[in-house]
């Protein structure tokens, strides 16, 4: 029950800095293009990559991966909201666009999460 509270924390957490950063990000520009969720994707798998390399040899708490990695990273990154925004793009006819997106998550994703996991390697 105790990592539960720290999953909790960390989603609250989590969502409330995804929220800054997209809106943040979408003040600096526009466009149909929903830069501000690929960007904290992107962000979040390079996070999740790095914790995954940092972590490989000398796994911390339980509660620590409970806050870091399935509350914040999860209440981060949001798949539920890169559906949506494909779903936008297609419904208004940009079907090539919302496959563009698809895309550059995807692979930018996986991209992102071999950074992350050779940066942590490289800090540890």
């Amino acid at each position: 029950m105790a990592r539960l509270a720290w999953v909790c924390l960390g989603g609250a957490v989590g969502s409330g800095a995804r929220f800054l950063l997209a809106e943040w990000l979408g003040s600096r520009g526009g466009g149909v293009f929903p830069w501000p969720i690929l960007a904290v994707n992107l962000l979040g798998c390079l996070a999740a990559g790095f914790l995954g390399a940092c972590w490989a040899l000398r796994s911390p708490a339980p509660e620590v991966v409970a806050l870091a990695v399935t509350g914040f990273l999860g209440g981060f990154t949001t798949y539920s909201a890169f559906n949506h925004g494909v779903f936008v793009l297609y419904a208004g006819g940009r079907a090539w666009l919302a496959a563009g997106y698809v895309a550059a998550t995807v692979v930018g994703g996986l991209v992102a999460g071999l950074l992350g996991a050779g940066l942590g390697r490289w800090v540890r």
